[in-house]
């Protein structure tokens, strides 16, 4: 998309107010909304902010940043056209005073990333899979655990109370200009998931922002509070964000497909899966960023805790879904919707190009039930599990060079200064559990 399309578009569609969107190093949406009269202006890239304010950003004596927009994440917001009066967003890179690129920028990360791919020959594509959980509002209007949903996997009306709300989503989603593939309600009570198409990893990225931005907007309309937390509810089933990836030539092609292959993969399909799980461990504290997250990441709830592949196992890290040809990809199962996906994205392409330039060979696929294994069994295969805490898996990140060289050293540093205060909040927190377990008994 170009300026002046766009500016055909905001004077044909009355858009008066007008939304320059970015992350933070969490992953959090940040805007300013500006009003039609600087439209111009921002889509110059001309419009500063003081970045010292943001999470991981600058510091107070280099704050002065420009937010450069990508016209290609140009997009109207359905549920803002008030009268006739309508709003639009656009997502930035974000840009230092003196107008180079910022290395603390997420995105600009990604980008810088994907370019040293393409390098080698390579263009990523990503499909995620958000899965979320709907809750009732108290009579505060705060979010609590309780749902009125007690359907199961793949219910159906009237079980699956939270539909309505799913639909305008989906329909929301598709006014912005995305292709869903199917919705359906997940295992646990409260629980769905909206499948959109995949896309180059930058896009993707952008879309999965987009995509967690909506579904709590529109849950807010319904009356109900949509929540990525990886593991909110105690005893069932957490959310994931299964991360589907492949890797296509300069031509077009599927470079993960030979249809004479084992299993029909490449060597450079058996390469990637061999560096996905060569550096799993290293990279869990940015797909799997939170406290919380390994509260997913326990037996029995079919997330993934043990480092292993396999070409159908739900119970292994890497799974290969059936789809062959331009559909074939590795499908990782350990990422959780709370991810900064430009980050987890950068982490886990350099992590499987480090198996292709290596050329490694993976660990042979695991078809048996990993839950099921004994101790002995997992250690002869030589399966390791994946970070118990995030205590651990911040270990791993510290130490990883892989880590240090994606992330960037502005990047990589930062992200460890938030998630050690995260774990020391935690670790000094006292908790419902604490006071249930020891006030009756000390």
């Amino acid at each position: 998309m170009t300026k002046t399309q766009i500016m055909k578009i905001i004077k044909d569609e009355n858009i008066h107010f007008f939304r320059l969107q970015f992350v933070d190093i969490n992953g959090f949406m940040k805007n300013v909304a500006i009003p039609r009269s600087q439209i111009t202006k921002a889509l110059d890239g001309k419009m500063m902010f003081d970045g010292s304010s943001i999470d991981g950003f600058a510091r107070i004596h280099e704050s002065d940043m420009y937010l450069v927009p990508d016209y290609n994440t140009f997009t109207i917001l359905p549920w803002r056209n008030k009268e006739g009066v309508a709003a639009a967003r656009i997502i930035c890179d974000i840009h230092k005073s003196d107008g180079s690129p910022y290395q603390g920028c997420p995105r600009v990360n990604l980008k810088r990333v994907l370019a040293e791919a393409k390098k080698t020959g390579y263009v990523m594509n990503v499909g995620t899979e958000a899965e979320f959980f709907l809750f009732n509002l108290d009579d505060r209007g705060l979010p609590t655990t309780d749902t009125n949903d007690a359907a199961g996997y793949f219910s159906v009306d009237p079980e699956d109370t939270g539909i309505n709300c799913r639909r305008e989503i989906i329909e929301t989603l598709e006014r912005m200009g995305f292709e869903i593939e199917a919705s359906h309600h997940e295992v646990a009570r409260g629980q769905h998931e909206v499948n959109f198409k995949y896309a180059d990893a930058l896009t993707c990225a952008d879309n999965t922002v987009t995509f967690k931005w909506v579904v709590k907007t529109i849950a807010k309309k319904h009356g109900l509070h949509a929540t990525f937390m990886p593991k909110p509810i105690f005893g069932i089933n957490g959310s994931g964000m299964h991360t589907n990836q492949s890797l296509f030539d300069q031509n077009g092609n599927n470079a993960f497909f030979d249809p004479e292959g084992p299993l029909q993969l490449s060597p450079i399909a058996y390469q990637y899966i061999a560096g996905i799980t060569r550096h799993a461990r290293e990279f869990a504290a940015v797909t799997n960023p939170l406290v919380n997250s390994y509260k997913r990441l326990v037996p029995g709830y079919e997330a993934p805790v043990y480092v292993a592949w396999s070409g159908s196992n739900r119970s292994a890290l890497i799974r290969i879904p059936a789809s062959r040809g331009v559909g074939t990809r590795v499908e990782v199962r350990c990422p959780d919707p709370s991810c900064n996906p430009y980050l987890a994205f950068a982490m886990m392409l350099n992590a499987g190009l480090a198996g292709i330039k290596d050329k490694l060979v993976p660990p042979p696929a695991v078809n048996a039930n990993i839950f099921e294994m004994s101790a002995n069994r997992m250690k002869r295969a030589k399966i390791q599990n994946m970070p118990g805490s995030l205590l651990e898996a911040m270990g791993e990140l510290r130490k990883s060079p892989l880590a240090k060289e994606t992330l960037g050293e502005h990047i990589f540093e930062k992200y460890l200064l938030v998630k050690e205060k995260e774990w020391d909040d935690f670790r000094t927190a006292v908790t419902d559990w604490e006071r249930k377990a020891y006030l009756n008994i000390y």
